[in-house]
């Protein structure tokens, strides 16, 4: 069995502003060609979860699993990757170019902490399941009270 790579991370600064995001995502959906990161695409995404569990499925077909990357903490997901272009046959010409190539980044912040130790992920058939057990936080704790 071969596995696939995560990394645990404290904080993903280094992804970029909000806002940095926020104007690149509002030109993306304008027209791809406004593409001010390293980002040309997003995959697409499910995410669910269970009393017990987050699942995240991402569809992204025609990666090798080796140009993925997958960062999780706590409360945020990062997957990054890139999906290499197929040129068209010699003296071919598009007409109709619907597969987006190239690099991606996803973001997802997730609805409740989950602990980063028992993550799994796996890639089959085109999909990547991620599947991240929430993390059991006591809602009451019992205080001694002293005499002084």
């Amino acid at each position: 069995m071969e596995y696939i790579k995560i990394r645990f991370a404290n904080d993903f600064d280094n992804a970029g502003s909000k806002l940095e995001k926020s104007v690149t995502e509002m030109f993306q959906s304008m027209s791809p060609m406004f593409a001010f990161s390293k980002s040309a695409w997003k995959p697409q995404l499910d995410l669910y979860e269970t009393d017990d569990e987050i699942i995240i499925i991402a569809e992204i077909a025609g990666i090798e699993k080796e140009e993925l990357e997958l960062e999780i903490n706590r409360r945020v997901v990062r997957l990054a990757g890139r999906r290499p272009g197929i040129p068209p046959a010699e003296n071919g010409r598009y007409r109709l170019a619907e597969i987006q190539y190239g690099t991606f980044e996803r973001m997802l912040y997730l609805p409740a902490p989950v602990d980063t130790e028992k993550a799994t992920a796996s890639y089959q058939k085109g999909l990547l399941h991620i599947r991240l057990p929430k993390r059991i936080l006591k809602t009451s704790y019992s205080i001694p009270i002293s005499d002084e």
